[in-house]
């Protein structure tokens, strides 16, 4: 676990852009399976690209897009293990990544970004992509 003063402003990023923060499994299953319509789920990291991709590319997504996810959640990698893990339970076939994103819409997974995608590839980017999902799925 990193020291929760570290991690503060990393959870602060996305929690002030309107994303709730999700601590245990249970929560974290409910804000998938149980809401209707698309939730957009961010697993957060301490890495350089969660950073410098992840996390601007999120909010700039969430704020720019003409059509929204209905509701926005995240957990932190290494520190919210339970939840963590259940949305990664909930991701699969995709393999554990951090940081990553994943919009589900109605229970089921419909687009998934992965930390190989984030890696290298600046915030507007994936905002881009990201907002192309939002269109097709919101």
């Amino acid at each position: 676990m990193y020291p929760e003063d570290l991690i503060a402003p990393m959870r602060a990023e996305l929690t002030d852009a309107g994303f709730a923060e999700i601590r245990d499994a249970q929560a974290m299953e409910n804000a998938i399976t149980h809401n209707e319509g698309t939730t957009f789920v961010v697993i957060n990291s301490v890495c350089g690209c969660a950073a410098g991709s992840a996390r601007p590319g999120a909010r700039m997504a969430v704020a720019n897009a003409a059509k929204k996810p209905d509701h926005l959640v995240t957990a932190f990698a290494g520190n919210d293990r339970d939840s963590v893990n259940k949305a990664r339970e909930l991701m699969l076939p995709f393999p554990p990544s951090s940081p990553c994103m994943a919009l589900f819409k109605d229970g089921e997974l419909v687009h998934m970004i992965e930390r190989h995608h984030i890696e290298g590839r600046p915030a507007d980017m994936l905002a881009s992509n990201l907002m192309a999902a939002f269109e097709a799925h919101c």
